[in-house]
């Protein structure tokens, strides 16, 4: 865990202080949005907007004291860390590719739960070329993390960065493999793609701007701790985690 403070970080904002300035909480759209509000709930608090049908990006809730933003799922960290989004849900597999600097990672929510693999066209033997030092190429969103793996285990790769339609790649000869988020399978089935190796398990984290946590502190804890208790009652929360959500001086 970075020990930075967001005024360490150059270009940050320092996050808004003040008895009528609400909290910022930053959502993608889609599965952590809708797998968040019953954490929101279990803290009494509902967001007002569905973003699915609402065009606004900054959604009230029911608590005056908090509001949520809207922003792409990538976006989450930098939010975050820069200081305009006081906490986030990001998953792991985003955060890795941020690399996580100036932000505290608390709790594994345990929500949006999927796998990070490689993944390659039917018929496609990925050990015997493994096996045989030949040069892959992998297209991914997820480079970061695909290099590591591959080097890791010694295999040569081009990586390609893709922003979408992984799954196209392969079929139209511009990859070998691809490496990318797999819930049911489905979508690999569809495409006769078949999952060949899985890199790790991927779930949503709270993540928390470090000047946040310390000035906000009051504010932010009945929140985190909403959030904390049903991550107890999972899979494992993130090592090292405190046991009164890391909030300093709480």
């Amino acid at each position: 865990m970075s020990t930075s403070a967001t005024a360490n970080i150059p270009g940050a904002l320092a996050p808004a202080v003040g008895p009528g300035v609400p909290l910022t909480l930053a959502l993608s759209k889609g599965r952590i949005f809708e797998e968040t509000l019953p954490l929101l709930a279990a803290a009494g608090i509902t967001v007002t907007e569905d973003p699915e049908s609402s065009r606004k990006l900054i959604l009230p809730t029911t608590d005056p004291g908090l509001r949520v933003i809207i922003v792409r799922a990538t976006d989450v960290p930098t939010y975050v860390e820069y200081g305009a989004a006081d906490f986030g849900v990001a998953g792991k597999d985003v955060l890795l590719e941020h690399g996580g600097d100036g932000l505290y990672q608390p709790i594994d929510l345990n929500i949006a739960r999927c796998r990070l693999s490689v993944a390659v066209p039917q018929g496609f033997d990925y050990v015997n070329a493994v096996r045989q030092g030949a040069r892959l190429r992998v297209a991914t969103k997820y480079v970061n993390s695909a290099r590591e793996h591959f080097a890791t285990k010694g295999v040569h790769v081009d990586l390609i960065k893709l922003y979408g339609s992984m799954e196209l790649a392969p079929l139209v000869g511009l990859a070998d493999a691809i490496v990318d988020l797999v819930s049911s399978g489905g979508t690999l089935r569809a495409n006769n793609l078949v999952e060949v190796e899985q890199i790790m398990e991927i779930s949503s984290r709270l993540v928390v701007n470090q000047a946040a946590l310390k000035l906000k502190r009051t504010k932010l804890k009945p929140i985190l701790e909403a959030f904390e208790r049903p991550s107890k009652g999972g899979a494992q929360a993130v090592a090292g985690r405190r046991a009164d959500t890391g909030v300093p001086g709480a």
